[in-house]
């Protein structure tokens, strides 16, 4: 095996480890986004354990540090447990997941070391995102510049905000923002594209002057692909990564249910849907754009 595939191997079984430990907070506070979670795993798995992003968990305010940005804040569960294990506080403080004076609630909070901003109200983190790539193209006091990734969902996609965003980022060239579209097709009711289609994604983003990629979001090797020359000077424009996803992905039985959206699992759920997370192996790309 060579040490590529030894590296995938391990950060597939990170993303497992990831998955069961959403799982058990969630369990243990009752509530929490877990589909939402669920899907963008590897994305997270990715960029925290794959030598994507810079940060330094024992200096969270580290001023050469990559920006990460969650603009889908309900899927904080994942976030949390991902810090925790990166060593960004205790794995302890997980226990006190929307619990009375606990450090963490269902949605995204800033005062949790390792978050960058509050966020849950969608349409938002783009906007952030880029005024922070922006803000550090003027600092000429920062020598060793900056990457600011951002994770949106793509349901709120459909807020005005983020397009305005988007057609600012291309204008501006600001080829030190990535932003990851967490593709899984389904907003909080239905489904993206029965509520308003937004297919061709690919071309509504080329238009405004992005550099695309689209990938198996649950795939390590084709994001480890697509995020490897993001430091790259060559490239001169903002750069979208659509990883195409399964909400709930990794157990069966709450793939892509809609019902599923803001429940957590609890009791008999908890053994099933842990022995799904434990037997299953992951093959994505069902839900591809129209171009």
């Amino acid at each position: 095996m060579t040490i590529k595939k030894k590296i995938i191997k391990l950060l597939e079984k990170k993303a497992k480890e990831l998955r069961n430990l959403t799982l058990d907070m969630c369990e243990i506070a009752r509530t929490g986004h877990v589909t939402s979670s669920f899907s963008c795993v590897e994305i997270l798995t990715t960029l925290y354990y794959g030598g994507v992003l810079r940060y330094d968990s024992k200096n969270p305010g580290w001023e050469c540090r990559d920006r990460f940005i969650l603009s889908k804040g309900q899927a904080s569960p994942i976030y949390y447990v991902t810090l925790a294990d990166c060593g960004f506080y205790p794995k302890t403080w997980l226990n006190t997941f929307c619990k009375k004076d606990g450090k963490f609630g269902v949605h995204l909070q800033s005062n949790v070391p390792g978050v960058e901003i509050t966020s849950g109200s969608l349409g938002h983190g783009l906007g952030i995102s880029a005024g922070i790539a922006y803000a550090s193209k003027m600092d000429r006091v920062v020598k060793d510049h900056f990457l600011t990734f951002v994770l949106l969902g793509d349901g709120e996609l459909h807020e005005g905000s983020v397009w305005e965003s988007v057609m600012f980022a291309g204008h501006h060239r600001l080829n030190n923002l990535i932003a990851i579209v967490d593709r899984n097709g389904l907003c909080a009711t239905d489904f993206t594209e029965n509520c308003i289609s937004l297919n061709p994604l690919k071309n509504k983003f080329e238009s405004f002057g992005w550099d695309v990629q689209i990938v198996d979001g649950h795939s390590i090797r084709e994001l480890l692909a697509a995020f490897k020359d993001v430091r790259a000077e060559k490239r001169n424009k903002p750069y979208v990564i659509i990883a195409e996803t399964i909400k709930g992905k990794g157990s069966p039985c709450i793939e892509n249910e809609i019902l599923w959206h803001a429940r957590a699992p609890v009791d008999d759920n908890v053994r099933i849907i842990r022995n799904e997370i434990n037997n299953q192996n992951f093959n994505c790309r069902i839900y591809k754009d129209d171009n």
